[in-house]
């Protein structure tokens, strides 16, 4: 497969400055753009199935009628700090 090329970009000279500065050993500015490149498309891809997965557990929650009220989330959560509470006042009055 013949490779491909990007079109070339206009960035301030202080921009091309600071990405040559942090270019490792033997590395092109063109390897660097590369692997940017790559990088970036990799991470919106994982976002982008991060969001399917959310969306598709949002519907299932919805289909399924499930879930807990604010409240009783709420209520749950004081209750698991009270009993913390408690046990730590026990602890410092043995």
């Amino acid at each position: 497969m013949r490779s491909a090329t990007f079109p070339p970009i206009r960035v301030e000279p202080k921009v091309r400055a600071e990405v040559e500065a942090v270019l490792r050993d033997g590395e092109s500015l063109t390897q660097f753009i590369e692997e940017a490149v790559v990088a970036a498309a990799a991470w919106r891809r994982v976002q982008a199935e991060f969001v399917t997965r959310g969306e598709a557990a949002i519907e299932r929650w919805k289909r399924e009628g499930g879930g807990h009220t604010v409240d009783a989330v709420m209520d749950g959560l004081q209750t698991r700090l009270d009993d913390a509470k408690r046990r730590v006042a026990k602890r410092a009055g043995r």
